[in-house]
């Protein structure tokens, strides 16, 4: 019993020595706090919009308790930044300021911190800057620098184009729901502009869009995330940012040049339409990276030459039925979210039991690939029409065995999993699923190497393919696919 009693006794004493240590708190100005960073960058954000959360840490590491007479930004509310200490928020409520903390020794504190930017009235994006003060009992203050540039921009919401319309604006414009083209009204997009789509968003034409990009300024489609999901991953490098473009059943005419449209949700949707018109012409432009189709088009009228379809979870591009021509194009399916990823390239003649005649399906030096053994899918249903044939293409599928198949394909080379066992990413210039980095342009051999694009195309008089995606002049034996190798 008598040592019982001694073994409590000094359980107790350890136990009150431990407490008092953590409950020792101190005045001297030589005890500091330390933090994760000394200044906290949010990633650039439109003014008005609010920006993602950003966290850092707050450590006592003094060797005794401190106490925080208050926690405030050193210029209140007036910044746009937002801050929530150890739980609780600076708010009008409380003057804009958290008193009495108190961090133990060897403990933490989390703060959290958002911004949404006042208009600053600058045609380019302006730094916001603001400093945390954390004053201790001591009187000594210490600060965390908190910065972010902020960009004023157009936002605009119910947007429907309802006469011939030229979209213009001295500021970036971020359509935060669904742009709409009524049926009559044509919308062009102007050489240089870059349109923003919120989440939810997309741009709905039931008239015709124009798209009037160039080599030197294209048009670009995209979503209105400035910031970043990791440190290497900004989130416009992410599928299903924004819900993409969908021409509705009676809109035609539409031509998009120069465009680059990435990190939606369907890259394009075409709807069922006659062939007698041209539903959709898009030339040296870029579908990529997409959460459904890059592009997909049941029984219309489609011409596409010198464009990049690339990396989508459902097919690149998709053809049900109509008339499609397709030159110079580069299908390229590395999407790298899901293995059950879809075709690279897909054609057929029905959806289920709906027959759509596939009238004319021919495509030209064009380079069709992916990480999987066979990216090129037909679904033609007999007593159908299915009139389809490739030129001086390259095929990342099994060569056909039926000689009826075979006189479908003219100077075709057959890319098979033994000259590319890991996909036909070898021969392009960078490939990287990990941090979603993707530049499709033909990789220059190095010694022992033989890519069998260079040089295989068929040489073609139209003067609309004598330049490549990059309007780069094509020589007299063109590469296949959307661009041609430029020698250095």
């Amino acid at each position: 019993m008598k040592k019982l009693s001694i073994l409590f006794f000094l359980s107790v004493v350890m136990i009150m020595a431990a407490c008092s240590d953590d409950d020792t708190f101190t005045t001297s100005r030589s005890n500091l706090l330390s933090f994760s960073t000394d200044t906290l960058r949010l990633d650039t954000t439109f003014s008005n919009v609010p920006t993602s959360t950003k966290i850092f840490w707050v450590y006592n590491k003094s060797g005794d308790g401190l106490r925080l007479t208050n926690v405030r930004l050193a210029q209140g509310n007036q910044t746009g930044f937002r801050v929530n200490v150890d739980g609780v928020e600076l708010s009008a409520a409380n003057g804009y300021q958290v008193g009495n903390l108190e961090v133990r020794n060897k403990d933490s504190i989390q703060v959290f911190v958002e911004m949404t930017s006042p208009f600053n009235n600058a045609a380019t994006p302006k730094e916001v800057v603001d400093n945390l003060l954390f004053t201790l009992e001591s009187g000594v203050q210490q600060k965390v620098n908190l910065r972010v540039y902020s960009w004023d921009a157009e936002l605009v919401k119910g947007r429907k184009i309802t006469s011939n319309t030229t979209l213009t604006s001295t500021k970036p414009i971020v359509f935060q729901d669904t742009l709409k083209v009524e049926a009559g009204a044509t919308l062009t997009i102007p050489a240089g502009t870059t349109v923003y789509f919120s989440q939810k968003a997309a741009l709905d034409v039931y008239g015709t869009l124009r798209c009037e990009g160039t080599a030197d300024n294209p048009v670009t489609l995209r979503g209105d995330r400035l910031d970043k999901m990791f440190k290497y991953l900004p989130y416009d490098r992410v599928s299903g940012q924004w819900q993409g473009v969908h021409f509705h059943k009676d809109s035609y005419d539409n031509v998009l040049t120069h465009t680059d449209i990435h990190s939606t949700y369907n890259g394009i949707l075409c709807d069922t339409a006659t062939t007698a018109r041209t539903k959709l012409t898009i030339a040296n432009s870029t579908v990529h990276n997409c959460q459904g189709y890059g592009l997909q088009a049941i029984n219309c009228k489609i011409i596409a030459y010198n464009t990049q379809f690339s990396n989508t979870l459902m097919d690149c591009a998709a053809f049900v039925g109509g008339e499609v021509i397709l030159t110079h194009c580069t299908f390229a399916q590395f999407y790298p979210f899901d293995s059950n990823r879809g075709a690279a390239l897909s054609f057929g003649n029905h959806i289920g039991d709906k027959d759509y005649p596939l009238q004319t399906f021919h495509i030209v030096n064009s380079l069709v690939t992916g990480y999987a053994d066979d990216v090129l899918m037909a679904n033609n249903k007999e007593g159908v029409t299915a009139n389809y044939h490739f030129y001086n293409c390259i095929l990342r599928t099994p060569k056909p065995k039926e000689t009826a198949l075979l006189s479908n394909f003219t100077d075709v080379i057959w890319e098979n999993n033994k000259d590319y066992p890991d996909g036909g990413s070898k021969q392009f210039i960078l490939v990287d699923g990990d941090k979603q980095k993707y530049d499709f342009h033909l990789k220059k051999a190095e010694k022992g190497e033989k890519y069998p694009a260079i040089n295989a195309g068929l040489a073609l008089g139209d003067t609309r393919f004598a330049t490549d995606h990059d309007g780069k002049q094509r020589d007299s034996k063109p590469d296949i696919g959307c661009y041609e190798l430029i020698a250095n």
